[in-house]
């Protein structure tokens, strides 16, 4: 039985019960029973009925009320386990990975000085990922827009760009013409975790020699690419099941109102991120 099955007997039940009972009064019972007696009959009368009817359909639909909250339970842990996922992948594993990057530069160089600064900036990655756990058992806890720290402490947006761009092993090259100011903190935090994770994959899938990241506009308009001359890929490739970080970078995009958008142009694989109309 349905919600609105049992709303709708639980509304007209008792209406025509009474009718039912007032008929049967007047028309047979008169002469039995007094005009008195009868109006005290009548809310015994609803009320027995709302006992032995309406109390089964009150119960079924406590059942339907348990179910749903059961059911936002079970949703509320998905998204839950879906935003562990998207905090280990965007920071986990993505510092792992520039870990790697600067563990083979450490086994790769002779300058003793080059070897210090690559120590001193594994040690600074291994500290990030430690961060990048607290902050994903954080936000288990709190919304992400309460828990995200990237304000006026945090270098610019531009700064961490640029320090990403060192740690991949592709030279890139870096055209910046959008201003911090012009977007809140949520959309910085969210617009670099889509370019760290596209110039991940550049540096692990691409096989390319050289990329590039521009970013242009205005406060309600802008759009940042990235560009590398690499391999490139054939098909859809958010459709890939293995892709789960474009998969990441697709949702963030949704989830903030932004157009992505991912192809092929002259030998280079584009990943453009864009808010509002074209500039």
């Amino acid at each position: 039985m349905s919600y609105k099955q049992i709303k709708s007997m639980i509304l007209f039940i008792p209406t025509i019960t009474v009718a039912i009972w007032e008929y049967v009064r007047h028309q047979f019972l008169l002469p039995y029973i007094s005009m008195d007696l009868g109006n005290w009959l009548t809310p015994v009368l609803v009320y027995l009925v709302t006992i032995t009817l309406l109390t089964k359909l009150f119960r079924i639909l406590e059942n339907i009320q348990k179910e749903l909250e059961r059911a936002r339970s079970a949703k509320a842990a998905l998204e839950a386990r879906e935003e562990l996922a998207r905090e280990l992948h965007d920071g986990i594993a993505q510092s792992l990975f520039l870990l790697s990057v600067k563990a083979e530069k450490l086994e790769s160089g002779n300058d003793m000085k080059q070897q210090e600064q690559n120590v001193l900036s594994i040690r600074k990655t291994i500290h990030e990922v430690n961060r990048y756990v607290r902050q994903a058992i954080t936000n288990l806890r709190l919304d992400r827009d309460e828990t995200a720290d990237g304000n006026q402490n945090s270098p610019s947006l531009v700064k961490q760009v640029h320090a990403i761009s060192k740690d991949i092993r592709t030279p890139i090259r870096i055209r910046w013409e959008l201003e911090d100011h012009r977007q809140t903190d949520k959309e910085q935090i969210e617009l670099l975790a889509c370019i760290r994770e596209a110039l991940i994959n550049m540096d692990k899938y691409a096989l390319a020699t050289e990329g590039s990241i521009t970013a242009v506009g205005m406060s309600h308009s802008w759009k940042i690419t990235v560009a590398d001359n690499g391999k490139g890929f054939e098909g859809d490739p958010f459709a890939k099941k293995n892709k789960f970080g474009l998969r990441i970078m697709k949702e963030r995009c949704n989830e903030m109102g932004w157009i992505m958008n991912m192809y092929r142009k002259d030998g280079k694989t584009l990943v453009e991120i864009q808010k509002g109309g074209l500039v």
